[in-house]
């Protein structure tokens, strides 16, 4: 029985492995543009992880451009690997091609580290030991800025697509709280067709923010999706203090009743249960590795 047993963990384990190389591109659509506005096709990607050696992964995101995005937003965790950066930026020359911005997240400062992972399961991930090997961080901020990508850490800014002004706010990583909401707080811009929220990791205190003022869209990453979930459960940990039933893709966020406008009307988040995983962890299971083509459509005029 126990041979059995032992045979049968072990090809669940193997497909683990296999769910984590099965990429997949998700669809989603919503109305949220201002009226009058062009709709466009915004690419989230997150969470590559990207170890040198990982060649399948680097030609599935060399192809994602193919998708002919209006927009690519990147919401951190680019790195799995001291020496990653020039594969990354090669298999992101199809993605360059279009505007993008981006933040970063705590795999693009410090390196992963082996850890215990029933840590993951306490609030919170536990007692947060984040830093390791540190990361050729300006080397990947310059590889994105001199292709023409924003920086949104910490930055409030504008972007003029056809048929559509745009508006983003953004924070530097909140697992690592080097957030700094506060110097790009502020009302979403009325002229705008939408402001866009960005943050790598998606904590209450971020999300609350963007939303009581005024974003229309708020777009993380960082959860993997939970990772390792249960069908009919879904994800069982978030990593930071999202709750588990918003774990990945499109759902609506509404801030504490003292926000009683933002509270009544709340906004739409979306979270990337991304491409990778630690090279500790290289496995999924109920949760495969993706990115998120959102088709953002005008309202209709009120």
């Amino acid at each position: 029985m126990l041979g059995v047993f032992a045979a049968f963990a072990g090809i669940g384990f193997a497909g683990t492995l296999v769910e984590a190389r099965a990429f997949v591109v998700r669809r989603q659509a919503l109305s949220v543009l201002a009226p009058g506005s062009r709709s466009l096709r915004v690419l989230h990607i997150s969470d590559v992880h990207l170890m040198p050696y990982q060649r399948a992964k680097q030609a599935w995101v060399g192809r994602l451009g193919n998708l002919d995005p209006d927009l690519v937003v990147c919401t951190g965790d680019n790195l799995g690997h001291a020496r990653a950066v020039p594969a990354l930026l090669e298999c992101f020359t199809g993605l360059f091609r279009y505007p993008g911005v981006f933040v970063l997240g705590s795999n693009d400062y410090y390196g992963p580290r082996l850890k215990n992972p029933a840590r993951y399961l306490l609030p919170e991930g536990g007692r947060r030991k984040i830093k390791g090997r540190p990361l050729p961080t300006a080397d990947l901020v310059r590889g994105f800025t001199d292709a023409g990508w924003l920086d949104l850490s910490n930055r409030r800014t504008r972007l003029d697509l056809p048929g559509a002004n745009l508006e983003f706010v953004g924070v530097d990583d909140p697992h690592l709280r080097r957030d700094r909401y506060a110097r790009v707080a502020g009302p979403a811009a009325t002229d705008a067709a939408l402001t866009i929220g960005v943050s790598h990791a998606p904590y209450r205190r971020v999300l609350d923010a963007m939303t009581a003022d005024g974003a229309g869209l708020i777009l993380a990453g960082h959860t993997h999706g939970g990772q390792l979930c249960l069908p009919g459960v879904g994800a069982l940990v978030t990593n930071c203090d999202l709750p588990r039933s918003q774990a990945k893709g499109l759902s609506r966020w509404y801030v504490p009743q003292e926000h009683r406008a933002a509270a009544r009307h709340g906004t739409w988040l979306h979270v990337s249960a991304g491409i990778g995983t630690s090279p500790f962890t290289p496995v999924r299971f109920w949760c495969r590795p993706e990115v998120t083509l959102l088709t953002l459509h005008p309202r209709s005029a009120d």
